[in-house]
């Protein structure tokens, strides 16, 4: 039990910038698992601090920028420069010296695009939700991680080491995929108690972020022939943006 929970904290600690009490044991071998609770705790915070904005009466658009802001900052920016790092590599033609040019520290002229990109797609997406944002917050969060999740298990890793690769290692299938995907009945209990949300719409969100969070991971494995560190934060960043532009298209259509 008490290397099962150290290995949540270390997940809080390696995916997040929130600070815990130094006297709790950290385990960092199997926090691959916990990476949709990450999402749900991030998810979270993000709905707190969009609930004090509200209270303070910030305008939608600062309100959003900081939000995004905040989003960044919470992760410390380690998937939107997985992003950056990414989309270097896949402007290379080479395919051999797309590895070494996603390890340069310099980003380049397609990294700063898409991570503009990415930032403005949060941004403008959010600014369109106007119902449940909240818990659009919470579903971007948790399915991007989730994705992440089945990258990490199901394709190629492409370095011999790096960050990434313990990730893959450390991680037990099928059990911490099955305890990975829990979260999804947590978010269909919330749609159908609390949100009264018919099954046919819990179905089409849950489905859609679920094929969502698939397609980019397979995209980038179809791109590069495998993963690396940088992609997983690349299939977090991106999946999170579309979840977001897929709920605003649901919440102007249908919720």
């Amino acid at each position: 039990m008490i290397n099962f929970f150290s290995s949540l904290f270390g997940a809080i600690i390696f995916y997040t910038t929130i600070q815990l009490p130094t006297f709790l044991p950290l385990n960092f071998e199997k926090i691959a698992r916990w990476l949709p609770i990450i999402g749900i705790l991030l998810g979270s915070l993000l709905v707190l601090a969009d609930g004090v904005a509200n209270v303070i009466n910030i305008p939608v658009l600062t309100k959003n920028t900081l939000i995004i802001g905040l989003w960044i900052y919470l992760t410390g920016g380690l998937h939107l420069d997985g992003v950056m790092d990414t989309a270097d590599g896949l402007a290379v033609q080479d395919s051999e010296k797309r590895l070494q040019v996603m390890a340069d520290s310099v980003t380049g002229a397609f990294g700063v695009m898409s991570g503009i990109m990415i930032i403005a797609l949060k941004i403008a997406s959010l600014t369109e939700i106007t119902e449940f944002r909240w818990f659009a917050l919470i579903l971007a969060c948790s399915w991007a991680r989730w994705g992440q999740l089945i990258a990490i298990a199901f394709y190629k890793y492409l370095k011999k080491e790096g960050k990434g690769a313990f990730l893959k290692e450390n991680l037990a299938i099928p059990l911490d995929l099955i305890f990975g995907s829990l979260f999804i009945i947590f978010l269909a209990i919330i749609q159908f108690w609390y949100l009264q949300h018919s099954w046919w719409l819990i179905a089409l969100i849950q489905g859609g972020c679920l094929i969502i969070a698939l397609l980019v991971g397979w995209w980038f494995n179809h791109r590069l022939g495998g993963h690396t560190g940088d992609t997983y934060g690349a299939v977090v960043e991106w999946s999170e943006a579309i979840i977001l532009c897929f709920f605003s298209a649901l919440s102007n259509n249908l919720i």
